[in-house]
């Protein structure tokens, strides 16, 4: 946010982590996470307020303990006055079942019209969890790939491979990975 990045998205658990961690993890996770999100909501975060940051939980959150989509719920309430910036956690969230969550909205919509709508990339976009295009995609922990991650928004994005841990990301890192993309030509499938 001291930055000036407008929007941040962060994938946080996937949707193949629920069906494949073990149980035992998945509920020290659940902990951790209603722990940092219980404290954020209690303070309102000075971090929320300072830089008017609007927080967003997506993903399909019916699949997470219910005590922790209620806090996830309240802080979504509570900065859904910010617009300028967005901080997006991506919880039980997994690239295709966004893309084909916004193909059911697509045909729901059809059916409810009673007729058929034009299906073009901008009618697609307005109907998945987060609409916006990626710019740069920084991928930590070594691996070279996208492991599921909003796959439609990252089609024209720079990628950036770090072998660092996410907990290990400082905002030096953040600092040189946006220096480095930076320098890079966008060509967008040019």
């Amino acid at each position: 946010m001291e930055l000036g990045i407008p929007q941040v998205s962060i994938y946080a658990l996937s949707t193949e982590n629920l069906r494949k961690r073990p149980k035992r993890e998945l509920k020290e996770l659940f902990k951790i996470f209603y722990h940092y999100l219980d404290k954020w909501e209690r303070r309102e975060s000075d971090f929320l307020k300072k830089y008017k940051v609007r927080v967003r939980f997506v993903g399909d959150l019916d699949k997470l303990p219910k005590r922790l989509v209620k806090v996830m719920g309240r802080i979504m309430e509570k900065t859904a006055k910010y617009q300028k910036r967005v901080i997006n956690f991506l919880v039980a969230y997994g690239g295709k079942y966004e893309i084909v969550r916004a193909v059911k909205n697509l045909v729901e919509e059809c059916l409810r019209k009673h007729r058929l709508i034009e299906i073009n990339e901008r009618e697609f976009e307005k109907k998945l969890m987060v609409p916006s295009g990626l710019d740069l995609l920084i991928r930590t922990g070594g691996e070279k790939r996208l492991s599921n991650f909003m796959p439609w928004q990252a089609c024209y994005a720079e990628l950036i491979f770090l072998n660092k841990y996410w907990p290990d990301f400082t905002k030096r890192d953040l600092i040189l990975c946006l220096k480095e993309f930076s320098r890079r030509q966008r060509r967008f499938g040019k």
